[in-house]
């Protein structure tokens, strides 16, 4: 298995606030964890590092290696670490600052992911972009209630309003999911920076092309900033090898 994780601040932002890191726990288990963060110009980048920090540093003292067991903890820490967020959220300092988390394991060739917010994890396989997870946000919701097209609600003005995040004053309630990984599989999780800006199909064209794995992170960085780079980006792109996983 072979992971690219990288980040950029775009074109239009003055600082990033998106986080992205890789955490082995002592079974040997990888848990990759993906945060855009939101709020004034400092909690929002405090918000995803911390949350992501906080989340893989618990993760980091486990022993776990099966799906139920992780499953299990996530509901118990995204939770915790939720709590943590919203109360530094009640200081002046850090007002109303929150943050979207997607957090994948990988265990022989079953992926477990758990998914709160706007940012998205996806599955390429062949030739074919299947998304994971479904936005956490008041247009999506719109859209699903049928009362938005699909053209409606790219351009929709509160596109940006995420119903789900850590650091919310309710429990969080995260989606989490399981797949079953194939040789040669591709797992793309990213903030909406890079899907604001560069098409599915430029995004499988990139995926799928004959170059490394590093390479394709870079491409898909540089078609989001010569698109406009209106948001950060960032990507975790994993390559799952049966053999070697």
């Amino acid at each position: 298995m072979e992971v690219s994780l990288l980040t950029n601040v775009g074109q239009r932002r003055s600082n990033n606030q998106d986080y992205v890191n890789r955490y082995n726990n002592r079974a040997g288990v990888l848990m990759i964890i993906l945060a855009d963060g939101m709020g004034g110009h400092r909690a929002g980048n405090i918000a995803s590092e911390l949350a992501a920090t906080e989340l893989g540093s618990a993760w980091v003292s486990t022993e776990i290696a099966d799906l139920n067991g992780t499953r299990e903890w996530f509901a118990e820490y995204l939770e915790q670490v939720n709590q943590k967020i919203y109360e530094m959220g009640q200081k002046e300092e850090y007002h109303g600052m929150g943050t979207t988390l997607e957090a994948i394991v990988i265990i022989e060739n079953q992926m477990i992911f758990a998914h709160i917010g706007d940012s998205r994890i996806g599955l390429i396989r062949g030739d074919a972009l299947l998304p994971l997870t479904s936005d956490h946000s008041l247009v999506n919701v719109l859209l699903k209630a049928g009362q938005l097209t699909p053209e409606e609600a790219d351009r929709h003005p509160q596109k940006n309003i995420i119903t789900q995040s850590i650091g919310q004053k309710d429990p969080v309630e995260p989606d989490i999911g399981i797949k079953t990984l194939e040789a040669g599989d591709y797992v793309l999780v990213n903030s909406d920076g890079l899907t604001n800006m560069v098409s599915e199909s430029d995004i499988l064209d990139i995926v799928t092309s004959e170059v490394s794995l590093d390479d394709k992170a870079e491409t898909l960085i540089r078609f989001a900033n010569k698109a406009g780079g209106l948001d950060n980006i960032t990507v975790a792109l994993i390559h799952f090898d049966q053999e070697g996983a």
